[in-house]
């Protein structure tokens, strides 16, 4: 999962973005909206955490302005306003949750995996398919009820395809989930991932699609 943090205080942005890579997330952070529409333009996120207060306007102006392009991105807003009227200004500008500062770092990698379990249309964080069960918020995985141990980027791939709801992901699609703005990558990094994971879970549980990249096998037997 790709979260932009989008935070003028840059102690604080380090400090969540540092945590939510941690929790086995690929993170970056912006400070300003102007910054924040850039990142968004240039690759995909699967979620926002947002200030209210940016130096160059309100966090809420940008998120209706995404609302308003048809961006359906998973926005969370992270504020110190904790007032019931700026919550429900905030849900009703378009966010998806609200979380007031000071907050838990577990607190807030469990909302935002709670928004893209919400997101893809599922109740339970466990992912079901044959013989997989795969946890994407703890990057557990099991192969006919067998612990499979996956690192922090094949789980990182794995949970990126499921998400996808079978459509397909470029080569570069699948570095900007796995990898940071400020991290280096290797031309091959997605095809060695893509192998370790066939190995483990077998050669189905990523198809390729000739040409345009990979996506979730299903028949993972």
């Amino acid at each position: 999962m790709r979260i932009l943090v989008v935070e003028d205080d840059d102690l604080i942005a380090r400090g969540v973005v540092a945590g939510l890579r941690a929790y086995g997330l690929t993170a970056d952070a912006v400070a300003t909206a102007a910054q924040a529409q850039a990142a968004l333009a240039c690759s995909e996120c699967d979620a926002v955490v947002l200030d209210r207060v940016l130096p160059d306007g309100d966090g809420l102006a940008l998120l209706a302005g995404l609302r308003r392009q048809g961006n359906a991105v998973p926005v969370l807003l992270l504020t110190a306003r904790d007032a019931v009227v700026d919550r429900i200004e905030g849900l009703q500008a378009g966010a998806d949750d609200y979380l007031v500062k000071p907050f838990d770092l577990g607190e807030l990698v469990a909302r935002l995996h709670a928004l893209m379990r919400r997101a893809g249309g599922r109740s339970s964080n466990v992912v079901e398919a044959g013989a997989l069960r795969f946890d994407p918020s703890s990057g557990d995985a099991w192969l006919g009820g067998e612990p499979v141990e996956l690192s922090r980027r094949e789980a990182m791939l794995l949970a990126s395809l499921i998400q996808a709801e079978g459509r397909c992901l470029s080569t570069e699609q699948i570095k900007d989930r796995l990898y940071g703005l400020d991290q280096e990558v290797g031309s091959n990094a997605v095809n060695v991932h893509v192998h370790n994971l066939r190995r483990k879970l077998g050669p189905d549980v990523v198809a390729t699609v000739r040409g345009l990249g990979y996506r979730f096998g299903r028949a993972v037997r």
